[in-house]
């Protein structure tokens, strides 16, 4: 069950299941995707939509169950991406993707414990 907050959130949620198949686009990802297909991409495998050498990647992300974090820029929109396993009761459930976009300048804070 997918919690009410994720529909409208300001970020890019994508959920794949373990066998790599996306499960869950919010809004934003469904907007982000429009032109791939949007909501249509619920449903076919992650490992489909993505281009070389995303697709290696991400497979190595699946064998491994690492996280994975990178910032991008496309038409002068800077993201942080980050791709992070997901699990129900200790099982691997597949992998959760949250694109978010940056301000053009951002602030940075180092914080003693």
């Amino acid at each position: 069950m997918i919690p009410d907050w994720m529909t409208g959130f300001a970020a890019a949620i994508t959920v794949g299941d373990a066998e790599g198949i996306i499960v869950y686009m919010n809004e934003k990802s469904i907007k982000t995707f429009e032109k791939y297909g949007g909501r249509d991409l619920i449903g076919r495998s992650l490992f489909d939509v993505h281009p070389e050498p995303a697709r290696t990647k991400l497979a190595h992300l699946y064998r491994t169950r690492a996280s994975h974090s990178y910032t991008i820029e496309k038409n002068g929109v800077k993201k942080l991406i980050h791709q992070a396993p997901w699990y129900r009761e200790d099982q691997f459930m597949g992998f959760v993707e949250l694109s978010i976009e940056l301000p053009g300048e951002m602030s940075h804070y180092i914080r003693e414990s």
